[in-house]
């Protein structure tokens, strides 16, 4: 049974003053081209294409909002590193992305996806720099866990949260395999708590 039964699409915002109201409470989902983060939220929502994956990575510049019901919502960010990107939209990726963790008043939390082969690039280092500066918790899904073997998902595991200190957390996640599913589930219905919502 989902947790999440209410999940439906709300509207894709270009702009930041194209952003769904900003009231209730809110967890961005956010990543590197091509790291599996739109299959993470279907596994996590139970909900089979209500994100959308693009066959052409950094194809999607939107910042796509879904209701979850109780005025809680779950932010799917644009992918980012994708080189072919042209420098014009990476720049306005960069703008778009500074204004959601700096003037968002709802947001609760970020779920942030990395494949567990490559994680903690550049890219994902400027992102947690936006997380830290706007103090919103963060947790790492590292995906496609089922690539590699136990021991070595284990031993990545270990040197990111290592890298991470204790302000963030860290997991072992496979939408394919259903691995790690569970806990995110879990960690996403925490940050949803009222408690967490700045205000």
């Amino acid at each position: 049974m989902s947790l999440f039964p209410q999940a439906k699409f709300i509207k894709s915002a270009h702009e930041p003053e194209q952003f769904a109201p900003d009231r209730g409470r809110e967890v961005a989902f956010a990543g590197r081209s091509n790291s599996g983060k739109s299959s993470a939220i279907n596994a996590i929502l139970n909900r089979r294409g209500l994100a959308r994956t693009s066959k052409t990575p950094g194809r999607t510049q939107l910042v796509n909002f879904f209701d979850l019901g109780d005025y809680r919502r779950v932010v799917d960010l644009p992918g980012y590193g994708y080189a072919k990107v042209p420098r014009k939209v990476q720049q306005h990726w960069g703008h778009l992305m500074e204004a959601y963790f700096t003037g968002r008043r709802s947001l609760s939390g970020l779920i942030l996806i990395m494949d567990v082969r490559f994680p903690m690039t550049e890219y994902d280092g400027q992102m947690l720099s936006w997380t830290e500066a706007s103090r919103c918790p963060t947790h790492i899904l590292l995906t496609k866990s089922d690539k590699l073997s136990r021991g070595a998902g284990s031993q990545v595991l270990q040197k990111v949260e290592h890298r991470l200190g204790q302000h963030h957390t860290a997991q072992l996640f496979s939408a394919t395999k259903k691995t790690g599913v569970e806990e995110a589930r879990q960690t996403l219905q925490e940050m949803l708590a009222p408690a967490n919502a700045k205000g």
